[in-house]
């Protein structure tokens, strides 16, 4: 079955892939319109990602859009609305993504001819209309449920030799204790940095300080700057000391989750600013070190004492946040608490291969997301080996198949009942596609 989705038209796509075309209306969907530049764009985004298939990869992107051209028509006749908040949220999002991709802010400016300021504005309108058809297919879809018997039905329907392989997967839970930074070591730092910016105010280059002394790699190469970015962009105390400065002013020393820094504008353009710092993290000692592994290896022998449990030892010493959630990680990507075993750090995968469900690992010592060492205590609460798809495993993923099913089927359903009430005019230069709708051809 055909599967529709919104195609996320990539901000800036037309300056990346399209090429020069003379632009037409192909189509008419009610008050919308699809031009010959909408279907060339997305087809070279298509040939970017290696599809040889040109003419089916074509007429695809021409239904998808004609889908997408009669949500937005009746996401207007039905008044939905996407709030500025809305669309700043998904623009920020969009340059954050290409800022990424090109290196900075000021790189991407200098790619698309534009201040980022006037990027937003052109594609406000383009984005707004993304939201609002996404809007239009979750109210279609909103409603729909499945229950188990449809979840068995639609299991037991599927031919033996195409089912699925589940790789293996784990549910872990975990207690992390991380070393507290001495005040002396906290000490040592400030006077360094305080000594920094007074040979800087001296005259000796920040650029050159930042690039022998920063402990932050991605700037340091640099010489500490960021390149331009907005207010949401940093972390909040940086942001705060940052946003204060005014011309070539030293900050302060301050303190972020990172470690320390000391920060000098370079220039400001509206609500956007470029900053050089020199980040230092404060280390710790090997007695710290020793000192907690012995205090994890005390909560180890508590648990196999059984004095307390896991869950409890958690929420009482881990300094982890899943500790308000018993120490039981989440897996960012599915949103769910099992991990591909293959997709695991190697350290942790190789301890966790040999382990039972419900045991505890020795305590190993690990980098947190800051840089800093600690020490982790592991429990393996469920694992799963590589195994054909089975309701008794894997109940919840063909759940989530059979409710995308049966909500394609409502989508397909609704498709059909707006082709018929909506005046939709195909040009003949589309005429030569099969679809997989019955769309209208005058």
């Amino acid at each position: 079955m055909k599967k529709y989705i919104l195609i996320a038209l990539l901000l800036f796509s037309s300056k990346i892939y399209c090429q020069k075309v003379i632009d037409g209306v192909e189509a008419i969907i009610g008050n919308e319109i699809i031009l010959t530049s909408d279907i060339e764009t997305q087809y070279q985004q298509y040939l970017a990602q290696g599809y040889t298939n040109r003419g089916e990869i074509k007429c695809r992107i021409i239904e998808d859009l004609l889908y997408q051209k009669l949500l937005l028509n009746q996401a207007k006749i039905d008044s939905l609305e996407i709030s500025e908040q809305e669309i700043e949220s998904e623009l920020e999002k969009r340059i954050r993504y290409f800022v990424g991709q090109v290196g900075s802010k000021e790189k991407l400016e200098e790619f698309y001819g534009k201040s980022i300021i006037e990027i937003k504005s052109e594609f406000r309108d383009l984005i707004n209309d993304q939201l609002l058809s996404q809007r239009m297919q979750g109210g279609i879809t909103a409603g729909v449920k499945v229950t188990p018997s449809e979840v068995k039905n639609y299991f037991n329907n599927l031919a033996k030799d195409s089912l699925p392989t589940v790789e293996a997967e784990v549910e872990i839970s975990q207690i992390v204790l991380k070393p507290e930074i001495s005040v002396e070591e906290k000490e040592r730092i400030k006077n360094k940095l305080e000594t920094f910016k007074e040979r800087i105010i001296k005259g000796e280059d920040f650029k050159v300080l930042a690039t022998l002394y920063s402990d932050d790699p991605g700037s340091a190469k640099n010489g500490g700057e960021l390149g331009f970015v907005g207010r949401g962009d940093l972390v909040p105390a940086f942001e705060a000391a940052a946003y204060k400065l005014k011309g070539d002013e030293l900050s302060d020393i301050i303190k972020s989750e990172f470690g320390y820094h000391i920060i000098q504008l370079i220039e400001r353009r509206g609500e956007q600013i470029n900053v050089r710092h020199i980040l230092l993290k404060p280390k710790v000692s090997s007695t710290q070190l020793m000192e907690l592994k012995s205090e994890i290896e005390d909560i180890a022998k508590q648990i196999s004492d059984g004095k307390i449990t896991f869950e409890k030892a958690a929420l009482n010493f881990s300094d982890d946040e899943s500790k308000n959630n018993e120490g039981l990680l989440i897996n960012p990507n599915s949103g769910s608490s099992m991990f591909i075993m293959k997709d695991l750090d190697p350290t942790l995968y190789f301890v966790i291969e040999k382990m039972s469900e419900n045991e505890i690992s020795a305590p190993m010592i690990m980098q947190t997301d800051d840089g800093r060492k600690a020490y982790r205590l592991i429990k393996l609460r469920k694992k799963t080996i590589a195994h054909t798809a089975n309701l008794t495993e894997d109940y919840d993923k063909i759940r989530n198949v059979t409710l995308s099913e049966k909500k394609q089927e409502t989508i397909n359903d609704w498709l059909e009942e707006k082709i018929e009430k909506t005046y939709i005019k195909l040009g003949n230069s589309l005429k030569d596609c099969t679809f997989d709708h019955k769309w209208i051809i005058l």
